[in-house]
């Protein structure tokens, strides 16, 4: 053991029990230690292109609703060519309006479907294997 602290290895053969016991303990938490810095700086790299994607969304959903916004107008002013202008506007709202309508109703489908959260089937299939678990036990406490 003297060796090894001196900093100088003998061959494996030489080596007890205790000092290659140690060394794949020292060597077992130098990988795990040097794993778990690979994870963090890998999850920092991907977390950074999450943010800088999420930012990219966001800016690309403010141009959309600009976007929108010229459509909605540019609608009305093609109306304005065959209606008067109050018209036009009125009927742009109202088909607005309408989608807008047609939408929360969609949504709140959806929503209804998604409540509760909780993984119905998956409990079930693990109350399933439970009570089979029980049962083995049981039987084999019979036997």
């Amino acid at each position: 053991m003297a060796d090894v602290l001196n900093g100088r290895a003998r061959p494996l053969n030489e080596q007890s029990t205790a000092e290659l016991v140690q060394r794949a303990s020292e060597q077992l938490s130098k990988l795990v230690r040097d794993e778990l810095t690979l994870a963090k700086a890998e999850l920092a790299e991907k977390g950074k292109h999450a943010g800088i994607g999420a930012g990219l969304f966001g800016g690309a959903g403010v141009f959309a609703m600009y976007g929108v916004g010229a459509l909605i107008a540019t609608s009305v002013i093609a109306l304005d060519l065959v209606w008067p202008l109050w018209l036009a506007s009125l009927v742009v709202t109202v088909a607005i309006f309408l989608v807008a309508g047609v939408l929360a109703l969609v949504g709140r489908a959806q929503l209804r479907r998604a409540v509760p959260p909780e993984p119905q089937a998956a409990i079930a299939s693990v109350k399933a294997d439970v009570d089979e678990v029980k049962q083995a036990v049981k039987e084999r406490g019979r036997a």
